[in-house]
């Protein structure tokens, strides 16, 4: 745990732990962390600000882990609702979709993660760029350079 961190654990983690049904497991190492997603029914992403990616949610989503996520951040750019998980707004409504979550097919979430998500997947995708890019013509540097560090004149403008 980071340091930082340490102070709202203590004062408001750490009290909720004695309470019915709540297994602390704490940090894992990533050999165990694949082995405890994949015999997870699903993962709660309940975040609250504006998370830029959200890598636990591919991680689970690589073991075939539907994901119970909250709508904020990059969240609706990863969960496809209904396939890989679903997307709720409130506690509340997490209760309630609880169910179908659990219903989802785990070989479909893994599926949708290889097509989404996968090594394989990225590399098609370099590769796809690095082939536009060998198609545009080439500009000689000194064109270049004319062209980013001279302003371009209109007719008649001075």
């Amino acid at each position: 745990m980071d340091k930082v961190d340490a102070a709202y654990f203590h004062q408001t983690i750490e009290p909720l732990l004695a309470g019915p049904g709540i297994e602390y497991i704490g940090e894992i190492d990533e050999r165990a962390k694949a082995e405890f997603l994949g015999q997870a029914r699903a993962l709660l992403f309940p975040i609250d600000w504006p998370e830029p990616f959200g890598l636990s949610m591919i991680e689970a989503m690589a073991c075939g882990t539907p994901v119970l996520a909250f709508r904020h951040g990059s969240v609706p750019e990863i969960i496809d609702p209904g396939v890989t998980g679903v997307i709720v707004d409130s506690v509340e409504e997490a209760v309630q979709v609880l169910p179908q979550v659990l219903a989802l097919d785990r070989r479909v979430v893994r599926r949708r993660f290889d097509e989404r998500f996968s090594a394989t997947r990225m590399a098609k995708d370099y590769l796809a760029v690095y082939r536009s890019l060998l198609r545009q013509p080439m500009v000689p540097d000194s064109e270049a350079s004319r062209i980013t560090m001279q302003p371009r004149r209109r007719e008649g403008v001075n």
